[in-house]
């Protein structure tokens, strides 16, 4: 670890990001997605249920992207298990 990211490491909101990657990477992607759809949609009408609607449906797609994305964290820890014990995972 360099200097810098020791120094992040002390704020407790890295910190606990550090310590559960993935449900850090959710919340952000979801937030973003949130931020995204609001801009996007602030002028079509929308009533309130709605909005809800689309708010969970863009919390659950998220989860879904990064459910998906670590499949490959999976693999990767695979081939490294079957490398350590010599055997070809192919």
């Amino acid at each position: 670890m360099t200097t810098e990211s020791q120094g992040l490491a002390k704020f407790p909101p890295v910190r606990w990001a550090m310590i559960h990657p993935r449900l850090a990477a959710w919340i952000v992607l979801s937030v973003g997605m949130i931020v995204l759809l609001i801009v996007e949609a602030r002028d079509v009408g929308l009533l309130p249920g709605q909005w809800l609607a689309l708010f969970v449906a863009c919390v659950l797609v998220s989860g879904l992207c990064i459910w998906i994305i670590s499949w490959e964290d999976d693999d990767e820890e695979d081939e490294t298990v079957d490398a350590d014990s010599g055997q070809n995972s192919a």
